[in-house]
This record gives C-alpha cells, structure tokens and sequence, in this order.
C-alpha cells in the first residue's frame, strides 16, 4: 500500500515544559486522514490528485534540512522502514533492501537490494548509489543528518575531509554491499529508516550538483511520486510514478498548496478545495472540526511519538545555574499552559522519552507547580530580585505556539524574571539556533525512529550536538554515557 507521509517538523530539547501532542487529521467523504493516510482509501473511484496543505520548505535537499520532509518520504525510499505499535514496539521492515545480514559481533552488517528498482529516471538502483548517497550525507557542506552514518568506520575521518572514501562500506556486488561500523550500535538500523537517509541517484544528483533539492527535473528518486513543478510561493505537485517498484500508487498525483492562514486553509476544506486537512497547525480555527457532529466520522486522532518543550542555553548567564533553570521550571502551571494553548488536548510529560518511545518510564516523578520554591531558589542563586531574560520565537511560529510562550513569560513574571520575547525571521532563528545563540525558545520534537537513541543522543550525544540546538549542555561525562549506552544490545 502506498502512503502519503507529511513533513515532520523538528527542533531541540531540554524542557521545563514537556507537553505531548496528539496529531489530528480530518479527510473527506468520511474517511480518516492521518499523519500517514492512506491514499488508497481516499475515495472509491480512483481520485485525479490529492490536495493538501504544504509549508514551503527552501530545500527538499533531505540530507540538508531537519523540517521538510514530504519530498523524502514521498519520492524516494530508504533502506529500510520501521512500524511502531501503540505500545511503542518498534519492527525494522525491508524496503529498498530486500534483506540483511549482522554479524556476530554486532559491527558489519551486510545488505542485498532489492532487483529491479529503478529511479524515475529510468536508472537501476546499485550499490554505488547507496555509497554515493553515505558519502554525500558526511561531506556536503550543508548536511544536517550527518549523525545517521557517523557510526559507520571512516566517517569521521571522511566528514573532516582527511580522506576520500568511506572505510566502512563495501561493494560486494551491483546489488549487495556491507557497512562496518566503528563500534557496535543497536540503532543503527533504525537509523536508515529516517527520511535524510533516503536514496539518492548517484549519476543525477552529482551532476546537479547545488540544483538537487531545488529543481524538481534535478530531484530523482524512486518513491511512489515524482515531482515535477514547484511554483514558489503558490505549491508542488507530483505525479504517480508508475514504475515504481512498489507498484503504481491509487492516484494520479499530490497538489500541494503553500498556504499559511489558519482561516484560508479551513474555508478551503469546507468548500471541498482540500481533500486532507491536518488540524495541528490550525490553530483556533481547528476547534471547528472538534465539536458538534458534522466532521466526527471523519476525524483521526493518534498519539504523536514527539514533545513540545521550552529550550534553556546553558552556557547563557543565568540560565547556566541549575537552581535558576529549576526555578524556571518550577514557575510553569503546565496544566494551564496544555488548556490554554493546546486544548487540553495531549498529555504532561515528566521527562524527556515521551510515550510511545521504546524505553518510555511511566514512573517518573511528575515536574510540580512551586512559584515559591521558584522564587526560593533564584534568591539562593543570586537573585532575589529576578532577571532579565531574552526568549525568541520564529516568525514562522504557529499561533498556539505564540500563546504558549507568552504565557509562559507571564508565569515567568510572577517569580520576577522579566523577559523580552524577541521575534525573528525563519532564516535568523535557525541559524541562531544552530550557532549556539538562543537563550530560551519553544519548539517541538517527534522521533525520526523509535529508539530513545534518537532524544538522548541527539540532543547530549556530544558538543556538536547539544550546541546545534542551542542547549550548550556542558557535561562531557554525561555525554559519554550517551554515546556509551548506544552499545547497549539489550
């Protein structure tokens, strides 16, 4: 069965709030649409194209972004995929390799692709574009997905630029190679089933060069769809592949519209212009869909494997004291904060693995609202009388996330601590961010694979990474234990 995936949105961690989110989805004709709908259950007759909404992404370049991936998921494949249960069991199912071997200490694993895959091209699959494609991900200047091949042999060593090829791949065949990996690595397969892990045409895309991911005639993969026009500032559209090796989706294509207003977008639904309508980034305008019985036959709710959270930068004075960083914590009614921004509708987490997570701990001591023990801990700090803090939001942010963060800051005012919401352009608050810069935002995370590995890591797993999100956590011991608990077979 062919799927439509949507973009995941992706961010950093650290939370003094911990707020699960459900994703929410209306489709149609009576016919549930979630985050993975199915297009084959869309409409009886064999629909013409599927319409939908589409933040316009400025890459769909997947080893070069941590947000739009509706490219990747739609027009390429990867190795593998993973399917997660509702108790959070996660399986590895082939997908462009068709099987694969582990060695008995845990490091090589030898894979066989599947035969007879082609690109939309016309270009059979190889080995050699499974190399080409590792390659890329550690050397191209831009790349945001480095971590999923650093575990392999040689990767480091080939992202510094001291060598040229990559030691732990082998070709052993037009359809068959092997990966060694410096140290065992339990994840790693889970790994290759994140969308910056999708297959690239090695032949295409190096001729393209900085064109792949921004001209659909340079954008080849071997996905359900191909994408052929992209309108900037109006939308995408893609057409069926009808070569694709897992056989011709049940639709012509996916329209995809690039509009922003809440308002616009639900009146389209209503007046039939969309044919999925995904309710978590309508704002106010998404109770509507809530209430009353006209959508309820219609409407999807599933548990989100993913938080939203509050960001603190430890390397920024104050906020690198932890009893100022608890104190911050401590003064969030978060209750409130799910009621008033979300609903209600999610649940409060404790801790940093969500439900749902293979790992998740139900048992952990739930994060109380103490303003006085707030105010306790900033005058044992030092500061009794508060303090000045600069928090950012993007200019993309949705109106909920607006209502979180200022709500926030109000409780934050009750314990003395004055901030100034600073609002930045998209482009600004990334690069911010990834500088090591921000000293307070609010963003969400969900799981590119259902491993902790995925939390922990990446956001503690080294310098690197905890600086990319502007988290700056500076405990070397501890990140060594994250990177050590990556070993851990069981």
């Amino acid at each position: 069965m062919n799927t439509i995936h949507w973009r995941k949105r992706t961010a950093g961690l650290m939370a003094c709030l911990l707020a699960l989110l459900q994703l929410t989805g209306c489709a149609p004709g009576g016919t549930p649409a979630a985050k993975n709908a199915s297009i084959g259950t869309h409409k009886p007759e064999r629909p013409s194209y599927l319409v939908a909404i589409e933040d316009e992404p400025d890459t769909v370049d997947f080893q070069c972004t941590t947000i739009h991936y509706t490219i990747a998921q739609n027009v390429f494949d990867r190795l593998v995929e993973t399917e997660t249960s509702d108790n959070g069991t996660a399986v590895i199912l082939p997908s462009l390799a068709e099987s694969w071997e582990v060695s008995a200490d845990r490091r090589t694993y030898t894979f066989r692709l599947r035969d007879g895959v082609t690109f939309s091209n016309g270009s059979a699959l190889t080995a050699s574009d499974v190399r080409y494609t590792l390659t890329r991900l550690l050397t191209h200047p831009a790349s945001c997905n480095r971590d999923i091949a650093l575990p392999i042999l040689g990767a480091e060593a080939l992202a510094r630029g001291e060598v040229s090829e990559l030691a732990g791949f082998a070709v052993l065949g037009a359809l068959e190679f092997s990966v060694t990996l410096t140290e065992p690595y339990e994840a790693f397969l889970a790994c290759l089933s994140m969308p910056g892990a999708s297959i690239l045409d090695e032949e295409s895309t190096e001729a393209a060069q900085g064109r792949f991911g921004l001209e659909p005639a340079c954008t080849v993969g071997t996905g359900s769809f191909i994408l052929d026009t992209w309108e900037p500032g109006s939308g995408m559209q893609l057409s069926a592949n009808p070569n694709c090796w897992k056989g011709a989706p049940r639709c012509d294509g996916l329209d995809l519209r690039f509009v922003t207003d809440p308002q616009t977008v639900r009146l389209m639904f209503e007046r039939g212009e969309l044919d999925i309508l995904s309710l978590d980034d309508l704002d106010s305008s998404a109770e509507f869909f809530f209430h009353g019985d006209i959508y309820q036959s219609r409407l999807q709710k599933v548990q989100q494997v993913g938080i939203s959270y509050i960001a603190l930068n430890q390397s920024v004075r104050p906020l690198n004291d932890v009893r100022v960083r608890r104190a911050l914590q401590l003064a969030l009614n978060r209750p409130l904060l799910l009621d008033a921004a979300y609903s209600g509708r999610g649940s409060l987490e404790n801790g940093i693995f969500p439900r749902g997570l293979y790992g998740y701990n139900p048992e952990l001591a739930e994060i109380p609202y103490d303003p006085e023990q707030a105010a306790a801990l900033l005058a044992e700090a030092g500061y009794p009388n508060g303090f000045d803090l600069t928090v950012s939001l993007s200019s993309s942010s949705t109106r909920n996330t607006v209502a979180l963060l200022r709500l926030a800051v109000t409780m934050w005012e009750s314990i003395g601590v004055r901030s100034d919401i600073t609002v930045l352009d998209d482009e600004d608050f990334i690069a911010q961010r990834r500088s090591g810069a921000l000293a307070c935002y609010t963003a969400t995370w969900t799981a590119d694979y259902n491993d902790p590995d995925n939390f922990i890591s990446t956001f503690f797993g080294s310098r690197e990474n905890t600086r990319f999100r502007s988290l700056c956590y500076p405990d070397e011991a501890v990140m060594q234990q994250v990177r050590n608990a990556r070993l851990i077979a069981d």
